[in-house]
C-alpha cells in the first residue's frame, strides 16, 4: 500500500489546527486557539477535503511539519487564508501614496503573479522589488509580513534572500 492523505483542519486565517483530523479527531477544534477564527476541513468553493498528513505504512516522520496549501488542487481557488493575504497585500498597495496609480496597479498584478507562481513570476518579482524599493522600507517590511508564508520557496528566496 502506498499510503493515504489525512484531512487537515485549518482556521480560515491559516493556522494549522490538526493535519490528521480523521485519524486523530481528538485534536480537532471548532475555533482556532490562536485567533478565534472558525476552522475548516474542506475547500469552501468545491467542498473537497484539504489534504493533510500523508500516512505511509511502516514510516513515521518525526520531523514532519505540515504547511497549509495555498490553493485548492481540485478547483484552483485560493483557500481563505491565501485569499485574505492577497486581499491585504492588494489593500496595502492602494495605500502607497509614494507610487503613482499606474505603479500601484502594476504592483497588484505583480503580487498576483508572485503568489500564483505563474510563468510571469520572474518578471513580477523584478517589478515587485523595484516598486517596493521606491515605496520604502516600512512598506517592504509590511509586504514581507503579509506574503512570506504564501509565496513559494523559490520566489521567497528571490525577493527576500536572507
Amino acid at each position: 500500500s502506498e499510503g493515504w492523505y489525512d484531512t487537515a483542519q485549518i482556521c480560515i486565517n491559516g493556522h494549522v489546527i490538526n493535519s490528521m483530523s480523521k485519524s486523530h479527531p481528538e485534536h480537532n477544534k471548532n475555533f482556532c486557539d490562536k485567533c478565534g477564527a472558525p476552522t475548516i476541513t474542506n475547500c469552501q468553493s468545491c467542498n473537497s477535503t484539504i489534504k493533510g498528513y500523508h500516512h505511509t505504512p511502516g514510516f513515521i516522520d518525526i520531523n514532519y511539519c505540515y504547511i497549509p496549501p495555498r490553493f485548492c488542487p481540485n478547483c484552483g481557488e485560493p483557500y481563505p487564508w491565501t485569499g485574505a493575504m492577497l486581499k491585504a497585500a492588494q489593500e496595502l498597495s492602494n495605500e502607497l501614496n509614494s507610487l503613482s496609480l499606474e505603479e500601484r496597479e502594476l504592483l497588484k498584478k505583480s503580487i498576483d503573479d508572485i503568489v500564483r507562481d505563474t510563468p510571469q513570476a520572474t518578471v513580477a518579482v523584478n517589478r515587485f522589488k523595484r516598486l517596493i524599493a521606491k515605496a520604502g522600507k516600512p512598506a517592504a517590511d509590511a509586504f514581507r509580513d503579509i506574503l512570506v508564508d504564501i509565496v513559494s520557496e523559490a520566489i521567497r528566496k528571490q525577493i527576500w534572500p536572507s
